[in-house]
């Protein structure tokens, strides 16, 4: 057993606009940036409590009482399982590093919820297999986005593009990358809550929309696998979400439109917003579509723009102690 173990997990966009609730996308800066949250666990002399620790630049933005944050509840729930492995467990202390804000649109909870599973999974040198260790990840984040799907925790926890499948054996599908495109994500610090996005959608679809969901997803998965771009970028279309949650971002579709003119090959809100991507072959276009979405899109000074590429790592340590 470690006497400390550090996990970062990297944000990504669910929905990727063609596959609601059914595909996910793992991203990193091309600055080299951990844009993510990171989880530290360490071991505490014996008589101690297991204790919580708060840290990072989104960290006012969560309460600091550790019954309310979620890999509190993390450590809790791994605990339980390993009784049920017949683990001997060991007091921690859990540090939750917070470096994404909540309700972004970009796996914030996921996020947490990996980095903590992932963390203590290899502080207790994995007694847990990676099919069970997702399983126990979905159902945690569920606590917070009120459902459980997996289009943010696949991707956060094994990287690249997941295709989330409706199994009892398998819960996701990699599915091949455009390793060469440029991911522009601009967030404008405003709040738009998952539920409350969710709430808007209406509880039935036509058959004609539901039609063109199943052939535009289909499309772009075959499309993926073929490495055609230019038809997998053209069947990124929202139709189950988009038509609904525009309203709910900072003039949304005015945006879509100048980022459109500006080449982009396809834009849209990263899972239920407010933060939204825009992708582009040539790094000149994406560095011009930052420049103009710092100028035009972000509402404060805790926005921001940033330039990624697929992350097909997924979660990882970043620092170990014996």
């Amino acid at each position: 057993m470690n006497d400390s173990v550090t996990v970062f997990a990297p944000v990504s966009i669910g929905n990727v606009s063609v596959g609601f609730d059914s595909l996910g996308l793992a991203l990193k800066p091309i600055d080299g940036d951990l844009l993510g949250d990171s989880v530290t666990i360490e071991a505490l002399k014996d008589g101690e409590d297991n204790a919580f620790e708060l840290t990072g630049t989104f960290a006012d933005r969560l309460p600091k009482d550790k019954e309310s944050n979620i890999v509190w509840h993390v450590l809790h729930a791994f605990e339980r399982h390993l009784e049920q492995l017949n683990v001997a467990t060991q007091k921690v202390r859990i540090s939750l590093h917070k470096n994404i804000p909540v309700c972004s649109g970009l796996g914030s909870s996921a996020c947490s919820v990996v980095a903590a599973f992932d963390a203590l999974n290899q502080f207790y040198q994995s007694p847990i297999d990676q099919s069970t260790l997702l399983r126990l990840m979905g159902e945690s984040e569920a606590e917070i986005s009120g459902s459980l799907h997996y289009d943010n925790v696949a991707p956060c926890y094994l990287g690249g593009l997941q295709l989330m499948l409706h199994g009892q054996t398998k819960v996701t599908q990699s599915i091949p990358v455009f390793e060469n495109v440029y991911w522009v994500l601009a967030y404008p610090d405003v709040l738009v809550s998952t539920q409350a996005a969710r709430d808007l959608l209406p509880k039935h679809y036509d058959r004609a929309t539901l039609i063109r969901f199943g052939q535009n997803l289909a499309g772009f998965v075959a499309a993926s696998y073929e490495q055609n771009l230019a038809l997998a970028f053209s069947l990124i279309t929202d139709e189950v979400a988009e038509p609904y949650r525009a309203g709910l971002l900072p003039d949304y579709l005015n945006t879509q439109a100048q980022l459109k003119r500006m080449n982009s090959l396809a834009v849209g809100i990263s899972g239920s917003g407010p933060t939204i991507f825009s992708a582009c072959v040539h790094l000149a276009e994406a560095q011009e579509q930052a420049t103009w979405l710092r100028e035009n899109y972000l509402q404060s000074e805790h926005g921001f723009v940033t330039i990624c590429q697929v992350d097909q790592q997924g979660s990882r340590i970043i620092k170990q102690g014996i």
